[in-house]
């Protein structure tokens, strides 16, 4: 996808954030990413939750368009959700981390985790340490978790952080007519809780 370069020439380089935990690796999003990202938006299950019309992306420009929305996040705002690989693997994943377009009800860290990784605990293991990096580097002081009503897998996520339902929201195009729950949580709460040290113990059981 991108042209030869000219001799002498070079990309520019993207090196970070990384973020590591005991089985994942967050990181910024590559070429390679993309296929995969599309893969993963073609299961109508798996896209259901995370596109704006609730349906699977079924072309590779719709895919690309995907990832160029979220790796562009980082472009203009300085943070964006990373790409995810299985470091036993390296193997992607799918994407976690701080998301906050124009209209947003609030600074969020969401998950989008592909089929065939569910119940691995990877949403998670990746959003515990996307909540730390809002917190700790970010310095946010509130993260919510935007979750449709009948979504009960993200609903369990969310609880295992520690998160509770807050409120309905009111999305932004094309989300508006969705059921939408901001589940969330204070830096106070989630450093007082200790979830971080309770999860490690929970990651492996969903």
């Amino acid at each position: 996808m991108i042209p030869p370069l000219k001799p002498g020439a070079s990309l520019m380089p993207v090196d970070g954030p990384f973020i590591e935990t005991a089985r994942l690796i967050l990181r910024p999003w590559r070429e390679s990413d993309i296929a995969a990202n599309t893969a993963m938006l073609a299961d109508p299950d798996a896209a259901r939750f995370i596109t704006p019309d609730s349906k699977a992306v079924t072309t590779a420009l719709g895919g690309w368009r995907n990832a160029a929305v979220i790796a562009g996040h980082f472009a203009l705002h300085g943070f964006t959700m990373f790409a995810v690989e299985e470091k036993s693997s390296g193997r992607y994943v799918g994407r976690v981390g701080p998301w906050s377009p124009p209209e947003w009800p609030g600074f969020e860290v969401g998950w989008g985790i592909a089929r065939e990784h569910w119940g691995k605990g990877y949403a998670s293991e990746g959003a515990a340490a996307a909540m730390d990096y809002a917190f700790d580097v970010l310095g946010w002081d509130d993260v919510i978790h935007c979750i449709h009503v009948d979504n009960a897998a993200s609903q369990g996520v969310a609880k295992k952080l520690g998160s509770r339902n807050l409120r309905r929201v009111s999305m932004p195009v094309p989300y508006e007519n969705e059921p939408v729950d901001a589940w969330g949580q204070a830096r106070a709460e989630w450093k007082r809780s200790h979830q971080r040290a309770r999860l490690m113990g929970t990651f492996l059981d969903s």
